[in-house]
């Protein structure tokens, strides 16, 4: 009997620490990317499916242990279930465009977290607080009290491998961790935007002034892009040049047309600064 038992607890533990480890494997890995959030997935639904297999073969030795399961031990991975395939929403439907429109966006997600707090509030209070005097009916297949229920999807989860409350222990796990998630990336926009707006100060400090026709900037932009000298979209590095000389270049694809529409001396500009370059080398040389 004794026997039996402790095959039952070790088999449901070994399963538990072969996901914490394999999911903290992946934990040290960039969930910004989709492949680290896909091994995820894959990892607790490896795991969360071993321990049906556990439980179609074998029964609980007692009500304790089966309070145990699904109070701790299946919330524990099918919570991370639940964090990930959430995540991976979240990496499809978040905005590319830019870091204000990213934090617009974190601050609704986390909204919705929140409100879920507020509106399952009791019984969150009753997990966190580890109470026991209502786990006969939280966590005791078949013995849900319908008055007790705040989520009517259970009447359609497999009763053989669910109670009335299981998944609202999984989801209060996998929300405390998306909320820890958005509000680390939402610190690290926060940074950044700080970053920019500290070089845009260091930018107004300067005392620099583009001189020449604003034609000859959009050659030598363009003339950058296309060398490979710099690695980017033109709009962006026009945009710069814009930022550090205080300038307006207008609609430099137009102006673009006008340069390949020279006669000749299509790289006039970068003909007058080699030029510039060697008489100064050679000033130098003197």
């Amino acid at each position: 009997f004794n026997k039996f038992k402790n095959s039952v607890t070790n088999e449901i533990q070994h399963i538990l620490d072969e996901c914490k480890l394999a999911l903290d494997d992946v934990n040290d890995k960039n969930l910004s990317e989709f492949s680290n959030v896909e091994k995820g997935i894959k990892i607790s639904r490896k795991y969360l499916q071993q321990l049906r297999v556990v439980l179609r073969k074998r029964n609980f030795i007692n009500n304790e242990n089966e309070i145990l399961f699904f109070k701790k031990q299946k919330p524990f991975i099918y919570g991370q279930l639940k964090f990930y395939a959430k995540l991976y929403k979240y990496l499809l439907q978040k905005p590319r465009g830019t870091d204000k429109s990213k934090r617009n966006y974190l601050d609704a997600e986390i909204k919705k977290l929140q409100e879920y707090y507020y509106y399952n509030s009791e019984f969150i209070k009753y997990y966190r607080q580890n109470a026991t005097f209502l786990d006969e009916f939280y966590f005791l297949r078949g013995n849900d009290n319908i008055g007790l229920l705040s989520d009517t999807s259970h009447f359609y989860t497999d009763a053989e491998f669910s109670t009335s409350h299981d998944n609202a222990v999984a989801k209060i796990l996998a929300y405390d961790l998306l909320l820890n998630h958005y509000t680390n990336e939402l610190n690290d926009l926060k940074k950044s935007t700080r970053k920019i707006s500290n070089n845009e100060k260091l930018l107004e400090s300067l005392s620099l002034t583009w001189t020449s026709n604003k034609i000859d900037l959009i050659e030598l932009i363009y003339s950058l892009i296309a060398s490979g000298a710099v690695k980017g979209d033109i709009k962006d590095l026009a945009t710069a040049f814009e930022k550090i000389f205080d300038i307006d270049l207008g609609n430099y694809y137009r102006s673009f047309l006008e340069i390949r529409g020279r006669k000749e001396d299509y790289a006039r500009f970068l003909d007058l600064l080699k030029i510039s370059l060697l008489k100064k080398i050679k000033e130098a040389d003197n």
